[in-house]
């Protein structure tokens, strides 16, 4: 029913909920989606962590060229740009005076070149905000893991905040302490990763140097933005721009938030257009399809966070083409789904209005101006606002946002339509849970149903922390694609006898029974996709001959697997084999080796 407004009344301006985002924290929010490039030694090594010993006369691209990053990008729709100045094997990508182990002791541009100074260049150029991802873990450095390390961790900060002109966002890495080459000691080191950096010094000093720079953290010191405990591309379904300024944190806060948090930390989704960080060789031909870049950005921005979005560089220093191409048609799917809002021209009405004010009408929520609001009275926690079209028009998207200067306030919300005159309700296509209520709004919320021919939409807050403040409401019409977007990986291709046992001090032995004496020429691992106990996180692989001696063919570790679990590739040289053994020495936990899937490789003829 339509209410009737007092057109004079003058009502109080909502109170704030708190905790409420900063002005930077909302600028970085509007961003939607931005960059991070990876590029680093490892695209030389096939690593996705490189040791620290890697020499830095690898690193000589013959078309290095960061405008061609940086058109990529802005072709994607990407607002910015994070540049992963220096990754875990502690090579510098920028002439460091604090280090020679950066680009001024490569053959690159006779060591005088400077990457970050490139892409900081190209990127205002091209009208984007350059931000950088400084690891803090450093394989390389002879002093990891005492004092005298930070003091150059936090030079080499001021370095990247204080010579490359406006930062946007600062990016530290979770990955603290293990093994590594720490200038030959070829050992392993703890840290205690809340304390060991000096996150409470450092903080303050990088507003110092970067004002209006937003820290990302991943949850061991309150930041500005937060990691939401995986890089696969998505955000939980419930997801609070909120945390707790003290205690413990895990996965569970990082990924859905917190509900009574104190701090606004609002999610960033990172993952990868291709299956790993870095480039590699065996990844072309498996950049992201269409349909997964979509069901990512609805996962991510439709969930009230932004989306960080990886490019890798290829070895002669350029994105690949495949990977361009790709992005800049996602780009266009999404600006081709969200260019017509068909709520206009329709009826709105609410079951509340605070105050019969038509300072917060419903149709505020039309009006296209983010600072202007639908809003309830004080008692008002659950209210209804319906959107009667002119007609009955096709739709498969809804699309709300809340007004979040005033702080996040929905709890619980249901979607519906009607349709032939009936009302039915409406639940989003890439939910992880079927029958839970919907929940949380947020910044954006997107729903994605199945096409409908709707008469009416409705949008019921079920529950709220105060009266709900809806900025925003649109109804779309998605072009049709497959939104399925199957992984490889669902399929199950071993067609090998694969048994286990412990073997001597290691943790576990996988034999692969090829059969018959087979030529092979590597393996390719897939972890287990439910949960993360018995992932491997080294291995040592050997192959059986013909005198049944075994034969050690490679060695290493699968670096970033717990967070990154996808395909692992190990090639080692081509040899003839009736058996291969996977040994790995440590877990994740547990005291059983999980897998999902495992591939022998045999040589192309």
């Amino acid at each position: 029913m339509m209410l009737a407004l007092n057109l004079n009344a003058k009502v109080n301006e909502p109170q704030a909920v708190m905790p409420v985002p900063s002005e930077k924290q909302i600028r970085l929010q509007d961003m939607e989606m931005y960059a991070f490039i990876h590029y680093s030694l490892n695209t030389y090594t096939n690593q996705e962590w490189g040791y620290g010993n890697e020499d830095p006369a690898l690193f000589n691209p013959a078309k290095l060229d960061a405008r061609q990053w940086a058109r990529t990008c802005k072709n994607a729709g990407m607002k910015g740009i994070i540049f992963t100045a220096k990754h875990h094997c502690g090579f510098c990508m920028w002439p460091s005076e604090y280090t020679d182990y950066s680009v001024k002791s490569s053959p690159w541009k006779d060591g005088k070149g400077d990457v970050v100074r490139e892409l900081a260049d190209a990127c205002r150029e091209e009208g984007l905000k350059f931000a950088v991802y400084l690891s803090p873990w450093d394989r390389n450095h002879p002093e990891y893991g005492r004092a005298e390390y930070v003091t150059y961790f936090h030079n080499q900060l001021e370095e990247l905040l204080t010579n490359y002109g406006e930062i946007f966002e600062v990016w530290f890495d979770g990955a603290n302490g293990g093994n590594g080459w720490y200038g030959g000691a070829n050992e392993t080191r703890q840290i205690d990763r809340k304390t060991y950096y000096r996150w409470k010094d450092l903080f303050p000093r990088i507003l110092e140097w970067q004002p209006e720079c937003c820290i990302w953290n991943d949850g061991s010191e309150p930041g500005d933005l937060r990691w939401v405990g995986t890089e696969a591309g998505y955000v939980g379904e419930t997801n609070w721009s909120l945390m707790k300024s003290s205690g413990e944190r895990n996965r569970n806060m990082l990924h859905f938030g917190v509900e009574n948090g104190d701090v606004w930390v609002p999610g960033e989704t990172n993952t990868s257009i291709r299956p790993g960080w870095f480039y590699h060789d065996s990844e072309n031909g498996r950049v992201k399809s269409l349909a997964q870049l979509m069901k990512t950005y609805y996962r991510s921005v439709g969930r009230n966070s932004t989306l960080l979005l990886n490019f890798p560089v290829n070895k002669d220093g350029l994105i690949p083409q495949e990977d361009s191409i790709r992005a800049a048609a996602f780009y266009k799917m999404v600006k081709e789904t969200f260019k017509q809002n068909l709520i206009k021209g329709a009826k709105i009405s609410a079951s509340n209005v605070r105050g019969g004010s038509r300072t917060y009408s419903a149709k505020k929520v039309a009006d296209g101006k983010q600072k202007t609001y639908w809003a309830t009275d004080d008692s008002v926690k659950s209210a209804s606002i319906t959107i009667e079209l002119k007609s009955p028009t096709r739709v498969n998207r809804f699309l709300v946002s809340e007004y979040i200067p005033l702080g996040q306030r929905v709890k619980k919300f249901s979607l519906e339509a009607m349709t032939d005159g009936k009302w039915i309700e409406l639940k989003d296509d890439f939910t992880e849970n079927p029958d839970m209520t919907m929940s949380t709004i947020g910044r954006k919320r997107i729903i994605c149903f199945p096409t409908i021919e709707a008469e009416k939409i409705r949008l019921n807050i079920i529950d709220a922390k105060a009266c709900p403040l809806i900025s925003e409401i649109g109804l779309y019409l998605a072009p049709e694609i497959d939104t399925e977007a199957r992984e490889s990986t669902e399929k199950k291709s071993s067609a090998y006898r694969i048994s286990f046992k412990k073997t001597g001090g290691v943790a576990e032995s996988m034999f692969i029974d090829l059969g018959g004496a087979k030529e092979v020429c590597g393996l390719r691992f897939l972890p287990h996709q439910k949960n993360r106990e018995g992932t491997p996180l080294d291995y040592i692989v050997y192959g059986r001959t013909s005198d049944g001696s075994w034969k050690e063919v490679a060695k290493g570790e699968f670096s970033n697997i717990i967070n990154n679990p996808i395909w692992q590739d190990i090639a080692f040289e081509t040899g003839i084999f009736n058996m291969i053994r996977l040994d790995c020495n440590r877990i994740s936990s547990g005291k059983r080796m999980a897998y999902d899937d495992v591939e022998v490789v045999t040589p192309k003829r």
